[in-house]
């Protein structure tokens, strides 16, 4: 087991590294149009500043080239200004001397708010030089960046082989629940995966299937497991690498006696369509391509969600990013958050379609990572929680 910030004593006065995953959306204004990320951290942090700790915080936002005013964090700070009146400073910085300065010239229980980390490419490049000038900044570390716990970068790894560490509430939580739910699944359980390439899956997907009753597989990584039973998908996408896999796993799960329900009709256009005239239909022949899960296939993944005490879903169900798509997707989404099951949404696209579907309360737990999500549930290890020294016994 991890250590905790729980377990972490007589910390007034000390110098905290907070690393956090504040890479939300923002408008092209630079105006931020979900704050989820960053209300779920509110806890650490609150339980840092309430014992008389600086906390320092340190995120990315997107995958900027140098200095990018428009990834700036500072409209972050503003928001937790709101939580934190008089609490918070931006340090327009990430490592120096003036970065030290300010840090150390401020009260107990005070938080600042360091530059996006990737305005530096030694972040990335986990820099064993950068990671050591960003520990100097601090007497502890404490992760709590789940969405990025699976990169180790300079932030995340590095600096956490220089100082005494931790895992923060979002992170101990994500990674209790998500574990658990795998290793000791709620029956019956159905994991649903949808997205493009099955064999960006294979490993959570295999995983998986060693616990799980029924898999529920849609969007485009659905039609390499059609080809893979012998169905024709016409022009839809499929990644010729992708049916082998489909095909082991299809043989997979006929050895364990589980169960994968694939789409049994699908809403269509004709390929080269400019404007992409939808059609449902059953089957998919030549020119058509399939953009989504038909109504048929809805009602029969509805049908499994209903009679589920545990359901995962990662992934989206159809081509998601054109809206003429995505009512699969949708209905899926609020089948899951009307059931009586345990939850647990994970991914992007997957968690943008339970927002947008106004059933995110209605969901036990909404992962903040898509990757680390997917790592888990491959049942393999995040170098951004490996690194944590473990909890004292």
């Amino acid at each position: 087991m991890k250590r905790s910030i729980r377990d972490l004593v007589n910390i007034e006065g000390k110098k905290i590294f907070l690393r956090t995953d504040f890479n939300v959306p923002m408008d092209n204004v630079g105006r931020i149009t979900d704050t989820t990320r960053i209300i779920a951290e509110l806890p650490t942090i609150r339980f840092l500043v309430e014992r008389g700790a600086k906390v320092i915080v340190c995120s990315h936002l997107g995958r900027p080239q140098g200095f990018d005013f428009r990834l700036s964090l500072w409209p972050i700070a503003l928001i937790l200004l709101k939580y934190f009146p008089g609490k918070v400073q931006f340090a327009h910085k990430v490592i120096g001397d003036k970065v030290k300065e300010q840090i150390d010239s401020v009260p107990n229980g005070s938080i600042i708010l360091l530059e996006n980390v990737r305005f530096y490419k030694e972040e990335t490049e986990n820099d064993p030089n950068f990671a050591k000038q960003l520990a100097s900044l601090a007497d502890i570390y404490v992760n709590d960046a789940f969405g990025v716990a699976h990169r180790k970068h300079a932030s995340t790894y590095g600096v956490a082989r220089l100082l005494p560490n931790a895992i923060g509430f979002l992170m101990e939580n994500e990674i209790n629940i998500i574990t658990n739910a795998v290793k000791e699944p709620q029956k019956p359980f159905v994991a649903i995966f949808g997205g493009a390439k099955v064999k960006d899956k294979i490993k959570a997907i295999t995983n998986i299937l060693k616990s799980a009753d029924v898999l529920l597989v849609g969007g485009a990584m659905a039609y390499s497991f059609l080809v893979a039973k012998g169905r024709t998908v016409g022009r839809s996408f499929v990644d010729i690498d992708s049916v082998k896999v489909a095909s082991k796993i299809l043989e997979e799960a006929n050895k364990l006696g589980k169960k994968i329900i694939l789409p049994d009709d699908h809403v269509a256009y004709m390929y080269g369509d400019v404007k992409e005239k939808t059609f449902i239909t059953d089957s998919l022949n030549g020119d058509m391509v399939g953009g989504d899960i038909g109504p048929q296939t809805v009602k029969m993944f509805e049908e499994e969600i209903s009679n589920a005490k545990q359901v995962i879903w990662n992934g989206p169900l159809g081509k998601y990013e054109d809206k003429k798509f995505q009512k699969g997707t949708f209905e899926i989404a609020k089948a899951i958050g009307n059931s009586n099951a345990y939850s647990i949404v994970g991914g992007g696209d997957s968690v943008s379609a339970v927002k947008q579907a106004h059933c995110m309360r209605m969901i036990n737990h909404v992962s903040t990572g898509g990757g680390a999500t997917l790592k888990l549930l491959e049942g393999g290890e995040l170098p951004g929680i490996e690194v944590i020294q473990e909890k004292f016994v």
